[in-house]
């Protein structure tokens, strides 16, 4: 595992319940697989019972520097928070969003150092994250390909004229 995701684990809900007189909240009951389950509090909307999660747990770093605790939050005792993909690093899935495993993670497992599929197609790596990008074709690539300096083009057009000018010579000595 790595440093930056050191104290994230994968977590499988077991629970999910809504907070009495409070809109958004829920309360987790989450394995992450220590002999206890533990209880988070969330207002992720795209968590029910049965996903699996990445859980920051207790006295694991944040990436603003701050360290997660044991906290009340709607008057619910907290221990640990979710993961949405911008905490983690990962390129898609929204803020506010839980970050959601596959079901190949087990509790109490790593979390991938990027964002893995969930619909089980592609290709993935080892540590079941997302495919690489494969390039897709001269037509398609092109587009993409890095843009010439002034100083580039510039020199570009005079090596194209002097190309053209030993070939109007060549032409012409013949």
């Amino acid at each position: 595992m790595s440093d930056e995701l050191a104290g994230y684990v994968a977590g499988l809900v077991l629970e999910c319940e809504d907070v009495p007189k409070k809109d958004k909240l829920k309360q987790l009951t989450v394995d992450i697989g220590k002999d206890e389950s533990v209880t988070i509090v969330t207002n992720a909307p795209n968590v029910k019972q049965g996903v699996r999660v990445v859980v920051a747990t207790v006295g694991a770093q944040l990436k603003d520097g701050e360290t997660v605790k044991k906290a009340t939050v709607g008057g619910v005792p907290s221990e640990g928070m979710l993961c949405d993909s911008p905490m983690l690093g990962w390129v898609g899935g929204g803020a506010g969003a839980a970050a959601l495993l596959p079901e190949s993670y087990v509790p109490g497992s790593a979390p991938p150092t990027s964002r893995p599929r969930l619909d089980g197609k592609g290709e993935e790596g080892e540590d079941g994250s997302a495919p690489v990008a494969k390039p897709t074709g001269p037509g398609v690539d092109a587009l993409f390909a890095k843009k010439l300096t002034k100083e580039e083009k510039k020199a570009l057009a005079a090596k194209k004229k002097a190309e053209r000018a030993a070939k109007k010579a060549a032409a012409e000595a013949e």
